[in-house]
């Protein structure tokens, strides 16, 4: 047992893994799979989240599983999670890399990148949430947070563009373009870091490229937007 510690950090960008103090800690699936909709979700309701992870059980032994996932985590780490006789919620103490991601997208929209954001924001740095579940309550979560992810790129190539910086911003934004070859906004991201560096021929090439995966893959044509850029 684990005992009580403000050094836990709960883990869903790529494996799950929740640590206290360093050291990971183990837990049986049905417990990760409440700590994880939880770290999503918010607090729950109790017949809400039973409902949720075990949809094709009886009321009564999604219910019964319920209870033993929150005794199983809390005694893993006593506090992990809250639970009154009908909501749940996780402990205050536990840091999630998700609602991490989710405040530095909002830092950076809503007042610009800082030096700390951009040095943790590293070219390719994208994972996907889960991704060995197949667990269907995942599924608008992991799309919400691999366009989060690639907007962030995106905004970091700009502003990587902006201080002058365009070996990195071309690395950011050409990561970017590999996460979504058909992604238009990434194509104009790299086709900004050439022109911003008077590349006038990559820049021309990058908008060629853009050009033709858009047609193949879409059956479209480049936006008026990405155009007038090299017009």
């Amino acid at each position: 047992m684990v005992q009580p510690s403000d050094g836990l950090s709960l883990s869903l960008l790529g494996t799950f893994r929740l640590e206290a103090d360093g050291r990971e800690v183990q837990l049986p699936i049905g417990a990760q799979r409440v700590l994880a909709l939880l770290a999503l979700q918010g607090r729950m309701s109790r017949s809400r989240l039973a409902g949720t992870l075990w949809p094709d059980s009886t009321e009564d032994r999604a219910r019964a599983c319920l209870r033993t996932s929150l005794w199983r985590a809390n005694q893993a780490v006593p506090g992990v999670v809250t639970a009154t006789t009908t909501t749940a919620d996780l402990s205050v103490l536990l840091a999630v890399d998700v609602q991490r991601l989710v405040r530095e997208a909002r830092d950076i929209w809503q007042e610009g990148p800082t030096p700390p954001v951009q040095l943790g924001r590293m070219p390719g740095d994208v994972r996907e949430l889960l991704p060995d579940w197949e667990d269907e309550w995942l599924n608008a979560d992991r799309e919400r947070l691999r366009q989060l992810q690639i907007h962030l790129q995106e905004a970091l190539a700009e502003e990587l563009t902006a201080q002058g910086r365009y070996g990195l911003a071309l690395e950011v934004a050409l990561a970017a373009l590999r996460l979504d070859v058909t992604r238009e906004s990434a194509h104009r991201a790299v086709i900004r870091v050439h022109l911003a560096e008077g590349n006038i021929s990559e820049a021309r090439r990058a908008y060629a490229t853009c050009q033709r995966v858009l047609w193949e893959e879409l059956g479209s044509r480049p936006t008026p937007a990405t155009r007038q850029m090299i017009e």
